[in-house]
């Protein structure tokens, strides 16, 4: 069994080269599920989430995921967050947050909001009119702008930073970059919808969110979820390493976001947003 908080495990492996086959240790990625509760403060709790996920970081976890979520609107909303210790032995993958008193919670948005992230049996359009009835307003896009040369250097980055990938080759990975392009916060993950949760989450319970002066990049493709994560915690510019999806291209562009794809040191793609960008 995997020791709770390991972000990585040894195994033994047959490695095959040519045709001689030798055991040898070697080191994967830790996948673990993370139940995500709520707690009200008369007491009440509710069962929100269970995500695969690579395990550090779990109450960034929680706290990004509500928020990208809508079922949290700050910091101010979250007491505590805490691991379950009457769920032995699975203590270290439930997470509880405690919300204020007076904090707006209805249960009946969990229903609506795990529809709406499904991507079973809605279509895009009802998935971005989704968007808007949880809260979801269109960025402003003056003030903002970043030089495309800074977009270039985005990927190596966070490449270099990725520690666990290193060890394992089966993480990705989200970072958070000001204009300049320093990196402030990176995380790693099995899920890169998690990793980008991580670090919103950091963000959120530092008080830093919303993030209208900063630019996610994310080691992986661009889905209609992460760019839903992204617009909720008001970040004007996403870059992918990989390919965008149709729906995520169709969010960045209702909702004003700058998104760009298959960007590497050589150049990227622009699918929406290039006002915010110098050329």
């Amino acid at each position: 069994m995997i020791s709770p908080r390991r972000s990585t495990a040894r195994v033994q492996i047959d490695r095959i080269r040519g045709g001689e086959s030798r055991t040898r240790p070697d080191v994967v990625a830790v996948e673990e599920p993370l139940e995500i509760r709520l707690q009200l403060s008369s007491g009440a709790e509710h069962q929100v989430a269970v995500t695969m996920r690579t395990p550090g970081d779990d109450f960034e976890l929680a706290a990004g995921f509500l928020h990208g979520e809508r079922l949290i609107a700050g910091r101010s909303d979250v007491t505590e967050i805490r691991y379950c210790t009457n769920v032995d032995p699975q203590e270290f993958n439930v997470v509880t947050v405690h919300l204020r008193p007076g904090a707006s919670f209805d249960p009946a948005t969990l229903d609506r909001n795990f529809y709406t992230t499904s991507s079973c049996g809605v279509c895009g359009k009802a998935s971005l009119e989704a968007i808007e009835v949880r809260g979801c307003s269109p960025l402003p896009v003056g003030g903002v702008r970043v030089d495309a040369a800074v977009i270039r250097t985005l990927p190596d980055a966070i490449r270099e930073r990725q520690k666990v990938f290193d060890r394992t080759g089966g993480l990705h990975a989200a970072g958070l970059f000001d204009l300049s392009g320093e990196l402030l916060e990176l995380r790693e993950d099995v899920g890169r919808h998690n990793a980008v949760d991580k670090v919103v989450g950091h963000a959120l319970l530092g008080g830093g969110v919303p993030l209208p002066d900063r630019i996610l990049t994310v080691s992986g493709r661009a889905s209609f979820e992460i760019m839903q994560k992204a617009l909720a915690a008001g970040i004007p510019i996403v870059v992918a390493v990989g390919a965008p999806s149709s729906l995520a291209v169709d969010l960045a562009r209702e909702f004003r976001m700058t998104l760009a794809g298959f960007a590497t040191a050589e150049g990227f793609n622009v699918y929406a947003g290039s006002e915010r960008l110098e050329i």
